[in-house]
């Protein structure tokens, strides 16, 4: 079983960056397409960024293109969100999830991820 842990949120101001990194221990997450999420108050959650475990780039949502980079290092096991720019509209619980080993390509749906880490609370201050 997957246990993903996510780190590195916290509060700043508008035009912060900060880096959220989701972590494993049991198994190697180079075989996991991974999906980061977040959740406001009062919103559903939504797709941020997702990285696939095979070939093919990295996917991100509209609202965060070219201020947000998904990354991983093998290494140390754990996939990165570095996100920059951040804005208000940008808080929000951040999720990372792991699809199955099967599903190797990543896409901004939550159907597709089967395991979900605790989240960590993302807040941006005007």
């Amino acid at each position: 079983q997957v246990t993903l842990v996510e780190s590195g949120g916290g509060l700043v101001q508008a035009g912060d960056s900060l880096r959220l990194s989701c972590a494993a221990s049991e198994v190697s997450l180079d075989y996991y397409a991974i999906g980061w999420f977040r959740q406001a108050p009062g919103k559903e959650r939504e797709g941020v960024s997702c990285i696939s475990s095979a070939h093919g780039g990295p996917v991100y949502a509209d609202s965060v293109m070219g201020r947000f980079t998904i990354s991983r290092d093998n290494a140390k096991n754990t996939v990165f969100l570095q996100m920059s720019s951040l804005n208000p509209e940008d808080t929000g619980v951040y999720y990372c999830a792991a699809a199955r080993p099967s599903v190797r390509t990543c896409a901004l749906t939550l159907p597709r991820y089967d395991i979900w880490g605790q989240g960590t609370q993302v807040t941006v201050s005007s």
